[in-house]
């Protein structure tokens, strides 16, 4: 084995736990291979399957595939795969070189594997919908390379085996994405620093995103931001715009420590907070709050949905500049990528709703509280851990708007 660079790394007893759980489901459904393509897609989230069984990966250009048998040797596939995948992790000592034809080096592994007559399962195959992917993940050029080498071979859909292991994290996972909802934070308190009159939007993020760089978080990762006077909706980058006294700065911030991705959204105001949000900002906590209580196994997205709705017809204010205001449920999973489930104020899956809460499952929780015109809304939201007494957090800031110095 080379010597490894000095990253930090999941133990090789969390690689054992994962093959473990991974393999009982292939098993139960006859499966004796998975392929999880490459796909560097939405800041690297659709290259978390493969990472989870390789620990292959981290950085931009880190398209890898993984061939992942019921037995026998785990394989992945990457270009300049040696030294960036044999001197980085020591779960996967099978590393080929793929020169970007990746098709062509998966078809030899599974050919190896003598599975011409088999059942193989790919990840993101576009049959089952991911979180955010109802087209899939694999590329087309690669899934035919399959097709044509193996016409006997029966190939299904393996997205809801990985989706399904990845829900539950262990203590090591949870102690990942509490790191990364440190990193998080300290990201948040160098973008408070910055936001000031006069100040260019694009130099707050870069402080915001320096901080992330500087406590260790890997890039991409997801940040998208907007600023102005009561902004609703994040642009996908900062502008050239200087800030104004009572602009408010509304974002989401990702940090990826071993790939493993907390989030926080944080109300920004420079200088002074707009009354409306500072009354949305107390009936957004109580959402928060009720919904944390009721954040335990057996209950489903669906119910905490409705929880919510129920919620803010109670502890919306009767008077006042946020009179008749009104509160929906934001929440998805967090994890190595694109961990779900997700209920968003558009993603509200069927599938997705129906999805009963396990103990360990890990969410960035992130209720809005909105006003009766829908022009003003006030969204806060930290990384939490399902636990049998309720959501716990796994960050440490108060819960309220942030006001910069101006």
């Amino acid at each position: 084995m080379p010597e490894l660079h000095p990253y930090p790394r999941f133990s090789l007893a969390e690689r054992d736990r994962r093959w473990k759980a991974v393999r009982e489901k292939m098993a139960e459904q006859n499966i004796d291979v998975i392929v999880t393509p490459q796909n560097t897609g939405h800041s690297m989230d659709f290259q978390a399957n493969t990472r989870y069984l390789t620990h292959c990966g981290g950085g931009g250009d880190a398209d890898i595939a993984a061939v992942f048998p019921l037995n026998g040797a785990v394989t992945a596939i990457a270009t300049t795969a040696n030294p960036r995948w044999t001197t980085t992790q020591d779960w996967t000592t099978d590393v080929r070189e793929a020169r970007r034809e990746y098709g062509r080096i998966v078809v030899e592994r599974l050919k190896e594997l003598k599975i011409e007559h088999g059942r193989i399962g790919i990840t993101g195959l576009g049959e089952v919908e991911g979180t955010r992917t109802p087209e899939g993940t694999i590329l087309h050029g690669t899934y035919e390379k399959i097709r044509e080498a193996l016409p006997q071979a029966e190939i299904v859909d393996a997205t809801p085996i990985l989706t399904e292991v990845r829900y539950t994290k262990s203590e090591e996972e949870i102690d990942v994405l509490t790191k990364s909802m440190e990193i998080v934070e300290l990201a948040y308190q160098a973008e408070i620093e910055a936001a000031k009159a006069g100040v260019r939007d694009w130099d707050v993020w870069a402080a915001t995103q320096y901080a992330l760089m500087r406590n260790g978080s890997e890039m991409p990762v997801h940040c998208n931001w907007i600023s102005g006077k009561n902004v609703r909706r994040t642009l996908t980058r900062p502008s050239m715009r200087l800030l104004e006294l009572g602009d408010l700065i509304i974002n989401e911030v990702e940090a990826s420590w071993i790939g493993y991705r907390s989030q926080g959204v944080q109300p920004v105001f420079v200088g002074k907070a707009d009354p409306m949000h500072q009354e949305l900002i107390k009936m957004q906590r109580e959402l928060f709050n009720r919904v944390m209580e009721n954040l335990k196994p057996g209950v489903s997205v669906k119910e905490l949905a409705e929880l919510t709705l129920k919620t803010s017809a109670t502890v919306a204010p009767k008077s006042g500049p946020a009179a008749g205001a009104r509160g929906d449920l934001n929440m998805h999973g967090r994890g190595a990528g694109d961990d779900g489930p997700i209920i968003t104020a558009h993603a509200k899956s069927p599938g997705q709703l129906a999805v009963t809460l396990q103990e360990n499952m890990v969410f960035i929780c992130k209720p809005s509280a909105i006003s009766a015109d829908g022009q003003s809304i006030s969204t806060w939201g930290d990384t939490v851990v399902i636990t049998k007494n309720g959501g716990r957090r796994l960050g440490k800031r108060q819960h309220d708007l942030a006001v910069s110095a101006g």
